[in-house]
């Protein structure tokens, strides 16, 4: 069956044993609901349908995707099919090698065509925004936000629903300057599709359209976050994944989609006002700055409609399930997009784009010493690549050394790399550019810096798991800790102002120099705030450390030289991840929330015996 509505889906889930659970009492949409939906969603609970959203006329939804597992049955019906279009158009000649795979491609055409209609259920009845469910997730946010909103918008010199952006870009419904009703936020990143139609409408004198649909089938929602290849459109690709062709009405200039349980509709200027803080998916509040300003014309729902929300915070979290299925469905496209590049992956606990894994082809002298040469021409085609672009870390090996690495395994992947790495060597340095929007470990907004670790040939070291009872550490700086084999995080004094904390690691790393034989085999050393807390866990180490960093200015070496504007160590490399003064704060749970919160988990309550 394919999903017409958001109805069809959760009526469906909830045919399924322990799939979605409904909340029958009233709950309060200001943090409420997000920490009940956080909780569930690290118990590895099943959707939630809240039936009474305080202050709205609209019941709402979450967790949908939470479990990959989920999310592939909800895309059951069509998901073979369209990872096989996505497969032929990395690889065409696949079919005619096994056309076994291929055989339910033809059926995804048709459906993959926008159908244009008069009308729908969508356009039947209309609110206001203060009527919509007024979801906040986090103490600090400047506002209610709508956290999966499919946001539409053409060129308008050249307006075609084949070459559309559906994007998500996170809006912001109330607060800070805006006016009730009449103005709501919309805040789109660098790199982003609507970009180049605001721009293109400004250029022109003209104020640009744009719809923001909400709910309809899950595949819309999907549709809105997926990269796909060039050629193959946004609205192609939903009803393709739907089962049931993209329907649109347009409607005084707008472009409705008519499936989509709400429509809020308007348009942006070259106006902006103030959206944010919110908390997002690094695990700390983005904070406020300028942004779009949509002026709202009207806001459309179904007669039974249902508010789908997620909420987002320190990974993993929901979009993390996003994230494995996108990558399920692009992998193929990975080697043809760029020539030698065999693997990538954004690393989520690393808030994304802080961290970028890749393995690649060296091939340049296959009749010398292997060394990093194509890798680093890869790297480069990868920082070019998309939102690639944005990492900020990009560690890069050569798959020859080892055919069976994957990126999957990411312990062995970065002990592959430290064990091959040449700190005087492997190091490649872009600054001042730019880094993600939600990224404060910069020098400003959207600025930063960014390194390109490489490593190919044979292992160089052997990597130590295990801490020597010898081991001495400057005054002040103490509890060393493995976090992997070859890593060592060490407690450092607070990081007060930038001009002493350079001073601080610099003194750190020079002291290491005359006794530098007793971190033989820890080629990286992390100066850390709380050496258990990076220690205890994976993604601690992941999370901590590359989102609390900037390469320029918090890497530093033993032993560190200039060679002809080319930077190096002999010794370990170190990187500074203590939080700074300029760091967004982290995302922290009201604690009288939680407590009110406790009575839904407690006996009597509908998620008692859940989690």
């Amino acid at each position: 069956m394919a999903y017409k509505c958001m109805r069809d889906c959760v009526q469906d889930l909830e045919r399924q044993k322990n799939q979605l659970i409904r909340i029958s009492e009233s709950v309060d949409p200001h943090l409420e609901m997000a920490e009940i939906h956080r909780r569930v969603f690290e118990a590895g609970g099943p959707a939630l349908y809240f039936e009474n959203v305080q202050g709205s006329d609209f019941p709402a939804v979450s967790n949908l995707f939470g479990d990959p597992d989920r999310a592939r049955f909800i895309f059951r019906k069509t998901i073979k099919a369209v990872k096989a279009v996505i497969q032929l158009k990395a690889d065409p000649g696949a079919a005619l090698r096994r056309p076994q795979d291929f055989l339910g491609v033809p059926f995804a055409g048709p459906k993959a065509m926008p159908l244009r209609v008069r009308s729908g259920p969508v356009l039947k009845h209309q609110t206001t925004i203060d009527r919509l469910p007024q979801i906040q997730c986090w103490p600090k946010d400047g506002g209610p936000f709508i956290t999966l909103p499919i946001v539409y918008s053409e060129d308008v010199e050249r307006p075609s629903v084949l070459k559309s952006n559906l994007g998500m870009y996170r809006v912001q419904m109330a607060g800070n300057r805006y006016r009730t009703n009449e103005q709501i936020g919309l805040h789109y990143q660098i790199h982003r599709g609507i970009g180049v139609h605001h721009a293109s409408a400004l250029a022109a004198g003209k104020s640009l359209p744009v719809s923001i649909f909400v709910g309809g089938p899950p595949a819309h929602t999907f549709a809105a976050v997926m990269p796909l290849p060039e050629g193959l459109p946004e609205t192609a690709f939903a009803g393709a994944l739907a089962g049931r062709s993209f329907r649109f009405a347009r409607k005084q200039g707008h472009v409705i989609s008519t499936d989509a349980d709400f429509c809020i509709v308007g348009t942006i200027e070259n106006e902006t006002l103030p959206e944010g803080p919110f908390g997002d998916h690094l695990g700390y509040y983005s904070l406020k700055h300028e942004f779009p300003v949509l002026r709202v014309a009207a806001v459309y729902h179904r007669k039974d409609a249902i508010w789908p929300f997620t909420v987002v915070g320190r990974p993993p979290q929901e979009d993390t399930a996003f994230g494995k299925l996108i990558h399920e469905m692009t992998g193929p496209m990975v080697p043809v997009s760029i020539p030698g590049l065999r693997e990538m992956h954004a690393v989520d606990a690393a808030g994304v784009h802080p961290l970028l894994l890749a393995i690649g082809s060296e091939r340049y002298v296959p009749y010398g010493k292997r060394v990093p040469q194509e890798i680093l021409t890869i790297a480069n085609a990868i920082l070019g690549f998309n939102q690639a672009s944005l990492a900020k870390y990009l560690i890069i090996a050569a798959g020859e050394d080892d055919p069976e690495l994957r990126l999957n395994d990411l312990p062995r992947f970065l002990s592959h790399v430290l064990e091959r790495v040449d700190w005087t060597r492997d190091l490649h340095f872009q600054t001042r550019t730019t880094i993600d929007t939600l990224d404060y470990s910069g020098t400003g907004f959207n600025q930063g810096s960014k390194v390109v670790i490489a490593a190919a040939g044979a292992p160089v070291r052997k990597l130590k798991d295990r801490l020597s009872s010898k081991l001495r550490l400057p005054a002040g700086y103490k509890d060393p800790r493995i976090v992997l084999p070859g890593i060592v995080a060490v407690q450092a004094p607070p990081f007060k102002n930038a001009k002493a904390g350079e001073a601080q690691a610099q003194k750190f790393a020079a002291a290491l120099k005359s006794g530098v034989s007793q971190w033989k085999g820890l080629p990286l050393i992390l100066l850390v705030d709380d050496s258990e807390f990076v220690a205890r866990k994976l993604n601690n180490f992941l999370w901590a450390v590359f989102t609390r960093s900037n390469p320029s200015h918090d890497i530093y070496g033993v032993d560190s030289f200039v060679d002809h504007k080319h930077w190096g160590c002999r010794g370990p490399l170190i990187i500074d991840a203590r939080v700074k003064p300029h760091h967004a704060p982290p995302l922290l749970e009201d604690p009288k929330v939680t407590e009110r919160v406790d009575r839904l988990f407690a006996p009597g309550g509908s998620l008692h015996g859940l989690i």
